[in-house]
C-alpha cells in the first residue's frame, strides 16, 4: 500500500467514525482518536464485506457500501462506548 492509500483510508476513517458516532443516539465517552480507529476498521471490513456480496463496485457512488460502514462503524463506538468506564463522582 502506498502512502497515498493509507491517507485515503485514514481520511474516510474520520468521516465513516464520525458518522457512525452521529448515527446513535445519546452521547459517547470515547474519545476522538477511539473514533478514528473505529471508523478505520469499520471501513476496511465494510469494503471487505461489500466485496464478498459483491456490490462494492457498482455505477456511481457505493451506497450500499457506505451504508455497511456505517453501520459497522456505529456498532464499533457502540461497544468501545459499553468498555469505557463512566466518570460519575
Amino acid at each position: 500500500m502506498e502512502i497515498s492509500g493509507v491517507f485515503s483510508a485514514v481520511l474516510i476513517g474520520i468521516v465513516i467514525g464520525v458518522l457512525g458516532r452521529l448515527a446513535l443516539p445519546g452521547r459517547q465517552r470515547i474519545g476522538i482518536l477511539a473514533t478514528i480507529g473505529v471508523g478505520i476498521v469499520a471501513a476496511l471490513l465494510g469494503s471487505a464485506l461489500a466485496a464478498g456480496f459483491g456490490v462494492a463496485d457498482t455505477r456511481g457512488m457505493d451506497w450500499i457500501e457506505w451504508l455497511m460502514q456505517i453501520g459497522l462503524a456505529a456498532l464499533g463506538v457502540a461497544l468501545v462506548d459499553r468498555r469505557t468506564p463512566s466518570r460519575r463522582r
